[in-house]
C-alpha cells in the first residue's frame, strides 16, 4: 500500500514540476521518427544537390497550382477571383497565380508592393485593400511608374470615412489626377469602413462633386463570420445583408445601377462561404490559401495544401540537453517528456512557423528561443544529423516569405527556378 501512494505521490509531484517548467501534466509518449517522410526527404535532396546552405523558403509549385485550381473550382464563373499580393510578396509568383487563374485583378496593401506591381505587371487591375496615409498616396504618383500602368484607370485607393474622402478630393485637385474609388464598407468585422448612410452618402456627395474622383465601387470584408461565437453562416447572412443595404442605398441615392462596378469581398477564410447562393459582391479575394501557412488550417480550406515550407540545416547536433544555470534540469525534462532527448541548433530561428519535419521535432519550453541559433529537441530515435535540414510550416505567409530572399522553387524533385521577393524600401 505505501509503495502505491509513494508511486502516486511522485506522479503528482512529476507532474507539477513538469507543469512548472512548461512540459506536458501528463507525461507524453515518445512523437519523434527515425527522419524526414518521402515528401521532405525529396525536398531535402534537392536542396543538398543545390548547395543551400542557409534558410530559405522553399515554394512547391504543384501544390501552389493545384490550390489555384481549387479556388477556380468554387468560383467557377459566379465570381471574379482578385489575388490577395501581401499574401504572395513576389512579382514571379504572383505573376504565375494569375496566369494559372487567368486573372489581372490584385488587391495590394503596402506602397512598395503597389510600386512594383505598378512597375512589373502594367496590366494588373489593383484594388488596394486597405486605406493609405496620404503621404503614401502622394508617394506613388511621384514615383510614377514607367511601364505604361495607367492609374486613372487601373487603380482603385480604398477609402473608409467622410474625412479620407475629402482629402482625396483635394489631392486630386492639387496633381490634377483623376482617382478611382472605392469605398471601404463595415459588414460586421468592425474595423473601420461606412456604418452608416449617413457617412455613406456623404461620401457619394464628395466624389460626385470632385471633378478628379470616380466611384469604382465597394468592399465589404467579413473574415469575423467563421470566427465569432455562433453560426458561421447566420453571420454571413448578415454581412451580406448589410452589404445589400448600403449598396442599394447608394443606388438610390445616386440614382443609377452599381452593380457593375467592383463590388469586392471575402478572403481565404471566407471565400467557400460562398459556393452556393446570390449575393451582391461580383468579385471575390483570396491569396494565404494558395500556399496556406498553418494558421488557416480552416474546415473551408480543406482542399487547399501547404505549399511554402521553411527549410533550415542543423548546425548542431548533441545527444542530450542542457539548459545552462540548472545543472540536470535537461535530462530530467527528458525523463518525462522522451521528445526532449536530443538537441539541434539550427541555422537561425524565432519565425512565425513550426517544425514540421522530422516529425517530433519540438521547440524547449524552457531554453528560449534565438533568431540566430534556434534550439529544437527530438526524442533518442530521431536520426537527424549536422549539415541535415529540418522544415518548419509557417503560421502566415505575408511577413515570413520576405525574411529569407528569393524563394526557391521546388518542381518534380529538383530546385528549379529562384523568385525575388518585392524589395521593401
Amino acid at each position: 500500500m505505501s509503495t502505491k501512494i509513494s508511486r502516486r505521490r511522485f506522479l503528482l509531484g512529476a507532474g507539477i514540476a513538469a507543469g512548472a517548467v512548461g512540459l506536458p501534466l501528463i507525461k507524453p509518449g515518445d512523437e519523434g521518427a527515425s527522419g524526414h517522410e518521402d515528401y521532405f526527404l525529396r525536398i531535402s535532396g534537392a536542396l543538398k544537390e543545390h548547395v543551400l546552405g542557409r534558410p530559405a523558403i522553399v515554394v512547391d509549385k504543384a501544390r501552389l497550382i493545384e490550390n489555384v485550381d481549387v479556388i477556380r473550382r468554387h468560383l467557377e464563373n459566379r465570381f471574379q477571383f482578385r489575388i490577395v499580393a501581401k499574401s504572395l510578396p513576389s512579382i514571379p509568383l504572383i505573376k504565375e497565380v494569375m496566369d494559372r487563374a487567368e486573372t489581372n485583378k490584385l488587391m495590394v496593401f503596402h506602397l512598395p508592393f503597389l510600386t512594383a506591381v505598378a512597375q512589373q505587371i502594367p496590366n494588373a487591375d489593383v484594388l488596394m485593400g486597405k486605406p493609405m496615409p496620404m503621404n503614401a498616396v502622394r508617394t506613388f504618383y511621384r514615383l510614377a511608374p514607367s511601364s505604361g500602368f495607367d492609374a486613372s484607370k487601373q487603380l482603385q485607393w480604398l477609402v473608409d470615412n467622410p474625412v479620407r474622402m475629402k482629402q482625396y478630393a483635394q489631392l486630386g485637385e492639387e496633381l490634377q489626377q483623376s482617382l478611382l474609388i472605392n469605398i471601404e464598407l463595415d459588414v460586421g468585422l468592425h474595423r473601420g469602413g461606412v456604418k452608416a448612410d449617413d457617412e455613406l452618402i456623404s461620401m457619394l456627395n464628395t466624389i460626385e462633386q470632385s471633378p478628379w474622383l470616380s466611384l469604382s465601387g465597394f468592399m465589404g470584408y467579413e473574415p469575423h463570420i467563421g470566427k465569432v461565437p455562433g453560426d458561421p453562416l447566420t453571420h454571413r447572412d448578415m454581412a451580406m445583408s448589410l452589404y445589400e443595404h448600403y449598396l442599394r442605398t447608394a443606388e438610390l441615392h445616386l440614382g443609377r445601377d452599381l452593380r457593375h462596378l467592383t463590388l469586392n469581398g471575402a478572403g481565404s477564410p471566407t471565400y467557400q462561404f460562398y459556393n452556393e447562393g446570390a449575393w451582391p459582391m461580383n468579385e471575390l479575394s483570396a491569396g494565404s490559401c494558395l500556399v496556406k501557412p498553418s494558421d488557416f488550417d480552416l474546415d473551408t480550406l480543406q482542399d487547399h495544401q501547404a505549399a511554402a515550407f521553411i527549410a533550415t540545416p542543423v548546425i548542431k547536433a548533441l545527444p542530450s540537453t542542457d539548459i545552462p544555470g540548472v545543472s540536470g534540469l535537461g535530462q530530467a525534462m527528458a525523463l518525462w517528456d522522451p521528445n526532449l532527448q536530443q538537441t539541434f541548433f539550427t541555422y537561425g530561428g524565432y519565425w512565425k512557423a513550426n517544425p514540421i519535419s522530422p516529425k517530433g521535432l519540438r521547440l524547449n519550453p524552457v531554453y528560449g528561443r534565438s533568431s540566430n541559433q534556434e534550439m529544437l529537441n527530438g526524442s533518442a530515435r530521431m536520426n537527424l544529423q549536422q549539415d541535415d535540414f529540418v522544415f518548419l510550416r509557417p503560421t502566415q505567409s505575408e511577413s515570413v516569405l520576405l525574411q529569407f530572399g528569393d524563394l526557391l522553387v521546388y518542381e518534380e524533385g529538383s530546385i528549379t527556378s529562384s523568385w525575388p521577393v518585392i524589395a521593401q524600401g
